[in-house]
């Protein structure tokens, strides 16, 4: 018989670096589920990704067993990584922060690919320029 789904909790935590404290031990207790096996599991899958925060999406059952499926980092973490620059634009129309290449974007977007909603490469990269655009990060060619 197939357990019943209790929930399912999305958290962003830095690469091997979640602790039982907040946001993990509210988000996460109550539902019942052992906090320390989570962040054990979640530090051990991240442990390569050190400086990266990293989103987890975390799969609650009835009998307070649960799964963790590690996603890619977000793309205005790996944007801003790529540009070099601290943070986003405060005024993106007018301020810029940093600039990719086409190279770099296409790097972002396959391995973003899995987490989008794109049919092809083309698409995903449409996704993070758009995003790249709100930051204040410029494309250049």
């Amino acid at each position: 018989m197939a357990k019943k789904l209790m929930g399912v909790v999305k958290l962003q935590l830095g690469a091997g670096k979640a602790t039982p404290a907040p946001p993990v031990g509210p988000a996460l207790g109550q539902y019942g589920i052992n906090i320390m096996a989570f962040v054990k599991e979640y530090n051990e899958k991240t442990a390569a990704q050190a400086g990266s925060i990293v989103p987890a999406e975390v799969t609650v059952y009835s009998d307070r067993s649960f799964t963790v499926r590690i996603l890619t980092p977000p793309a205005a973490d790996l944007l801003r990584k790529a540009s070099g620059a601290a943070k986003g634009a405060s005024n993106p129309k007018k301020d810029t922060v940093g600039s990719i290449n086409r190279e770099q974007l296409r790097e972002i977007a396959q391995m973003k690919m899995q987490d989008l909603n794109a049919i092809d490469i083309e698409g995903a990269e449409q996704i993070i320029a758009g995003t790249a655009r709100s930051m204040g990060i410029q494309i250049v060619d």
